[in-house]
């Protein structure tokens, strides 16, 4: 009796529920196994809990896990899975201890990852999958890898793992690797990872490079992508290496020779060379010579005769051009090119058909506040200067008295070809009526004219000879007038009396009150007319007056 108790005691130590134990596979069926662990029954373990059914035989020896002792048969109950992935758990608690790694076949794609079976199931978030998260998971299903074991819960049993880690690692080890062996000088073969507006970088196999715009050509690009494109494979060559920061510098122009070298020499200043235009600007236009080799032309270079406000007027993108080399400066890699130099320059025959004196007829192109310019012939004009536009009259702004596309005439008063600069004058063409002024017009001369201007301080009035004299507004009337525009306006007929002549200035003081006072009186007025003014200004300042007026008008 003592001996069965003692035998039942150690069977149950022996056989505990939820162990791994060894058991004999005594017959393989079509759908189970049989196996016996040495308890008083066998257990059968379906076929498919096994890896590779095919080559398992009777007399094999298996782990299993006992799962219960008895069941309602009385058969005991086991799970050869089971105890493989106990042994699994196990071996993966232990890897993960020591930071270790793990191979396994993606199951499935899940809720924000792919489940792994690693012999247990373990779950891959995508961020981890690569070390840029693939947009299409499917396509990893059914294959094997190799993961890093991130994260375990024993209490769960649950398992994160990592392939990004792992690709990281490898190309760390990989761009150190790179590092150590490159050399300053070295020609590396690359694949365009991503393009920026001052370069692209380039992914050396594992090592990203910077390849700067600057680097790019021997010639002028606006941006990266007119050379190269993202996936390109493309050969530069290592201009500067910095191990610390883990930068590397890249060249491709370097590859080749640098056409600036010798470039004085192929094209001397005063060549002819033809180029296709390949950008233009407001200022000018950027034609290419050869390959890497640009120069330009400015807007001032383009013609002697026409009027070119931007380079576009006359070029464009893609035409073709001859031009003459006009300056190099090959350390700046710059050539000044010029294209109205392929032609004579009509300046050069402007003294000899329009000599000072030479009165022309043209019609005025252009309007501005300090003159107006005249066609003297296509492509040729000339200026007339605010000042040389009247004798008479204080031109301050020449639209007063001239319009655009109105013919004149003028004389020549000064030629500079080198600057391209003509001066003419329309007042020349008359003679001076301030010149015999003092015999046509005599103190106390009573006169008539009309009114042209008005002012806070007086009204202009243009005598017969078109010279204007001055009325001040205390020699309108007896009475004091405190505003001119309620007596006087543009247009009227006035009777005035000369009071004042200054040849030199060229001015004329007018009185219309004193035109019928006596001599006597007309001195006394005189000196009252100047009291009135301002210290330092004069009455017949028609310089301010007519400044003045301008200002009014505008306001």
């Amino acid at each position: 009796m003592a001996s069965s108790m003692e035998k039942l005691l150690a069977d149950v130590k022996q056989f505990t529920e939820g162990t791994v134990v060894k058991g004999k596979v005594l017959e393989v069926r079509s759908n189970d196994v049989v196996v016996d662990i040495g308890y008083k029954s066998e257990g059968v373990i379906p076929l498919a809990e096994f890896e590779n059914p095919a080559a398992l035989k009777a007399g094999d020896e298996i782990e299993v896990l006992l799962e219960q002792l008895e069941d309602d048969e009385g058969m005991v109950v086991l799970s050869h899975q089971r105890a493989e992935q106990q042994k699994n758990w196990d071996r993966i608690v232990t890897l993960c201890n020591e930071g270790g790694t793990i191979e396994g076949k993606v199951k499935a794609k899940v809720k924000g990852g792919l489940l792994v079976q690693a012999g247990v199931e373990a779950f891959l978030p995508a961020s981890q999958i690569d070390v840029v998260p693939p947009r299409n998971l499917d396509e990893f299903v059914g294959k094997t890898f190799l993961f890093k074991i991130v994260k375990i819960n024993t209490d769960r049993r649950n398992i994160v793992l990592s392939r990004r880690e792992l690709i990281e690692q490898e190309r760390d080890e990989k761009r150190r690797a790179l590092l150590d062996n490159m050399q300053v000088g070295q020609i590396r073969t690359g694949i365009v990872k991503n393009i920026t507006d001052f370069g692209a970088f380039v992914d050396l196999d594992g090592l990203d490079g910077l390849l700067h715009v600057t680097d790019m050509s021997w010639g002028r690009i606006a941006h990266p992508s007119e050379l190269v494109k993202v996936g390109d494979q493309i050969e530069v060559m290592v201009l500067e290496v910095d191990r610390e920061k883990e930068r590397v510098s890249l060249g491709l122009k370097q590859k080749n020779r640098n056409p600036w070298d010798d470039i004085a020499l192929k094209y001397p200043i005063g060549s002819r060379v033809r180029g296709k235009v390949v950008s233009v600007m407001p200022y000018g236009a950027f034609i290419q010579i050869e390959p890497g080799v640009e120069g330009m032309v400015h807007v001032s270079e383009l013609s002697w005769t026409k009027r070119v406000a931007r380079a576009s007027d006359l070029l464009k993108v893609g035409d073709e051009v001859e031009a003459m080399v006009l300056d190099i400066k090959r350390d700046e890699q710059k050539i000044g090119l010029g294209i109205r130099q392929l032609e004579a320059n009509p300046w050069t025959q402007v003294p000899k058909k329009y000599p000072v004196g030479t009165k022309i007829t043209g019609k005025i192109r252009n309007l501005t506040n300090f003159g107006a310019f005249v066609e003297v012939e296509e492509g040729i004009d000339g200026m007339v200067h605010v000042s040389d536009i009247s004798w008479t009259r204080k031109v301050t702004n020449p639209a007063e008295v001239l319009k655009k596309g109105q013919t004149v005439e003028a004389v020549v008063l000064e030629v500079d070809s080198a600057n391209q600069r003509l001066a003419l004058g329309i007042k020349q063409t008359e003679p001076d009526p301030w010149r015999d002024v003092e015999k046509r017009y005599h103190i106390g001369d009573v006169v008539k004219g009309k009114v042209v201007k008005l002012t806070t301080f007086g009204a202009f009035v243009e005598l017969p000879d078109k010279i204007e004299g001055l009325v001040h507004i205390s020699q309108i009337s007896e009475e004091r007038i405190e505003k001119i525009k309620s007596v006087l306006k543009v247009g009227d007929e006035v009777t005035a009396r000369v009071i004042k002549i200054d040849t030199q200035e060229r001015r004329i003081g007018l009185s219309i009150k004193a035109a019928a006072y006596s001599m006597e009186q007309l001195e006394a007025e005189k000196a009252q007319f100047e009291a009135n003014l301002k210290p330092g200004e004069a009455i017949v300042d028609l310089e301010h007056a007519f400044e003045q007026a301008r200002e009014e008008r505008n306001q």
